[in-house]
């Protein structure tokens, strides 16, 4: 069984201080190819390119540059691609991870309605679970960027303090009750594109089950369209749920860790988004740092 332990309820815990039990080492070693000695080698030489590359600059702490490697599986040339495509996305969509103060009204409101809440604790597969309601927000009031910003900042959060999450990877639930019209609107095909991309080649992180569920019928037509521009691998770990088999979607997923309106015991959305909305809050700096100290990217055409 893959470490599960509960996150740090101080946000004072140093993620980079994190180390990793000899359980977590050993899958490491088997899914990642990572070792104690080509852990220290690979941050180098990745901090080494970086400062040597001409036309990309980025500020990266040795922890998101591990992160891209594991997503990567310690492939060096792969990882260097990642992060080429993580910065030139970020470069290219400045709207999508820019300004990231979470006590901006718009993101204080998408924070308050609870539409991205990762669990407190992994589930059995050490995977960091992450809940996204996606239909909670009003499409007359808000974009569908500040729910992707809303995604991108909590699972970084949640990385911070669950680092182990880099290794086991995470898995999204992501909730489509009672779309509208409006709703349906705000997901282009280009805006799809540029989700799926971000998920297969840009972010550092690793999907590892993506699942949709309460989805209608007009909401099943964007989801063919959505999975259309996934590769063969994303596609055997997409799953969708109608209204009728939703109670099949947390299946494998302990009771004791899932809030109790989606079957399970672990308190309720209001407690969870409470405590994201107070991480997050606590946080505000550190994501600051994003836009200070240009740590996005300056990607030079």
């Amino acid at each position: 069984m893959a470490n599960a332990s509960s996150y740090d309820d101080s946000v004072n815990k140093c993620y980079d201080r994190h180390e990793l039990t000899s359980e977590d080492k050993r899958y490491a070693a088997t899914y990642l190819n990572e070792t104690d000695e080509t852990r220290e080698s690979a941050v180098a030489e990745i901090k080494r390119w970086i400062e040597e590359s001409d036309d990309i600059h980025a500020r990266m702490d040795d922890f998101l540059i591990l992160r891209f490697l594991r997503v990567s599986k310690f492939n060096i040339e792969k990882c260097k691609i990642r992060i080429r495509n993580c910065y030139k996305q970020r470069s290219e969509l400045p709207e999508w991870f820019t300004n990231t103060d979470p006590f901006q009204p718009e993101l204080q409101e998408m924070i308050d309605l609870g539409s991205a809440l990762p669990l407190r604790k992994p589930d059995n597969q050490g995977r960091l679970i992450v809940i996204v309601r996606c239909t909670r927000h009003d499409p007359t009031i808000h974009k569908m960027l500040d729910l992707i910003k809303m995604i991108t900042i909590a699972l970084d959060i949640a990385m911070k303090y669950y680092p182990t999450g880099s290794v086991y990877g995470y898995a999204l639930f992501i909730d489509t009750s009672n779309p509208t019209l409006r709703h349906i609107a705000q997901l282009r095909p280009s805006l799809l594109m540029n989700i799926v991309h971000m998920c297969q080649k840009c972010y550092p992180g690793r999907v590892k089950s993506i699942n949709v569920f309460n989805v209608s019928e007009i909401f099943n037509g964007i989801l063919q369209i959505f999975k259309s521009f996934l590769t063969e691998k994303m596609k055997n770990i997409f799953h969708v749920y109608s209204y009728k088999t939703t109670q099949n979607c947390f299946k494998d997923i302990p009771a004791n860790i899932l809030p109790v309106e989606y079957g399970g015991t672990d308190g309720t959305i209001k407690e969870l988004t409470e405590y994201w909305k107070k991480l997050i809050e606590e946080n505000r700096e550190w994501l600051k740092k994003d836009d200070d100290n240009d740590k996005i990217a300056i990607w030079r055409r």
